[in-house]
């Protein structure tokens, strides 16, 4: 029971050193984020897209 709470103790001392985002910092951050996610949505699903059209091409030539 002792680890447990020197444990929880020195989690709590690391929490407090912690040097946290403004909140335009975690706002822009965040925003990269969205953007970078979006593209990659984009992006995979044009691969997707391309991909079933392509399958559905030498499907029907068979």
């Amino acid at each position: 029971m002792e680890q447990i709470r020197t444990y929880l103790e020195a989690s709590l001392q690391e929490l407090h050193q912690v040097r946290w985002p403004t909140r335009q910092q975690a706002v822009r951050l965040s925003g990269i984020v969205l953007g970078f996610t979006a593209v990659t949505a984009v992006v995979f699903g044009a691969l997707d897209y391309l991909l079933v059209q392509a399958l559905h091409f030498l499907l029907t030539l068979a």
